[in-house]
């Protein structure tokens, strides 16, 4: 009799595990590890990356910065007192955005270290950060899109002078957080929402990406876009994406979006393959945007770090001139320097 139950039992278990197995997400796989949306791009056995070659190709890219790329300082913090008390989008560097909407002030992705890499290794900027971090004004909500170097940055976490600030981060990246005395740390699956406050809503929607930081831990955290939903206007700040079929969903669902934030740089790994299909081109950056009904797009994640081999100054030049291709006037591809400080009025209407 004990032995039937004993057996009873384990089909129980056995069959409790396949249904819950049954009713987790596509993006939630077996092992503990995420994937990306079905119908995704996939990469193929042609992609052959050698670090190498990437490091002998990188020394042929030209540097030189133009002057007009970078805001004076003195300008950054005479801007950041003038529109201090609207609703702003300000630009750090990369992925690093302070965004202001009402009471509420919003870092994405904060990498203010010197390199994007661990300890000394990795991509050095080439570019500074507009403002040092000891000089940004005080956040209320950090959005943390995934894990790599170059943008989640542990030197900046530790140092970081606002522990109070909220911190959204996508499912397994809470710890980072918390181990560093962050005292507000939400891990968000995808489509999960947060209510930031009356005026302020939040969600996790899913991107074409990856996460990785050591050997040991591909895909064991998840990644993801922002929806930043305030007042009736929607802004939608990307994670590293490559083109996916999801976009046309996500713009059926969420959209029209009045702004999309979106990575146009580090897309270029001729001759070794010949584009990433987890960074968008450009272009493809338009197309998400065109998806997603987007009525403006901001060009970002370019201008600050070598990550791939397209002239520095590329990206914001092919996504002006793709504009019109993708139904966007050239007015509503959205560049800035960095260091450019801009009302969320002006931006969205002008």
């Amino acid at each position: 009799m004990a032995k039937f139950i004993i057996f009873i039992f384990i089909i129980i278990a056995y069959n409790s595990s396949l249904i819950a197995m049954e009713k987790k997400p596509y993006h939630h796989l077996p092992d503990g590890t995420f994937r990306n949306p079905e119908g995704s791009p996939v990469r193929t056995s042609q992609a052959k990356f050698s670090y190498t070659q990437f490091i002998k190709l990188k020394k042929k890219i030209d540097m030189t910065v133009p002057k007009e790329h970078v805001v004076d300082k003195e300008k950054v913090l005479t801007d950041l007192e003038k529109y201090k008390n609207e609703d702003y989008i300000a630009w750090i560097g990369h992925a690093t955005y302070l965004i202001k909407l009402g009471d509420t002030t919003i870092i994405t992705d904060p990498v203010f270290s010197k390199n994007a890499g661990p300890l000394i290794f990795g991509p050095d900027r080439f570019t500074e950060p507009a403002l040092n971090l000891n000089e940004i004004p005080k956040t209320d909500l950090l959005l943390l899109t995934h894990n790599h170097y170059d943008h989640q940055d542990m030197g900046t976490i530790r140092k970081y002078p606002f522990k109070n600030t909220k911190v959204l981060a996508p499912l397994n990246l809470g710890k980072y957080f918390t181990k560093n005395k962050f005292k507000d740390v939400n891990e968000m699956d995808w489509y999960e929402e947060i209510q930031v406050n009356d005026d302020l809503k939040v969600t996790l929607l899913p991107a074409v990406h990856w996460s990785k930081r050591s050997l040991t831990d591909m895909n064991k955290t998840l990644w993801g876009n922002f929806l930043i939903e305030y007042k009736g206007k929607k802004i939608l700040f990307a994670c590293d994406t490559g083109y996916g079929n999801i976009y046309k969903e996500l713009g059926e669902k969420y959209g029209p979006i009045d702004l999309t934030m979106i990575n146009i740089g580090a897309y270029d790994f001729k001759p070794m393959f010949d584009k990433s299909i987890y960074h968008t081109t450009p272009e493809e950056a338009l197309n998400v945007a065109k998806d997603l009904r987007s009525k403006k797009v901001m060009g970002t994640h370019w201008g600050t770090f070598v990550l791939s081999l397209e002239p520095i100054m590329e990206p914001p030049v092919r996504f002006k001139a793709s504009a019109e291709e993708y139904g966007f006037k050239k007015d509503d591809a959205i560049i800035f320097k960095i260091g450019e400080i801009n009302s969320l009025k002006n931006i969205l209407t002008n």
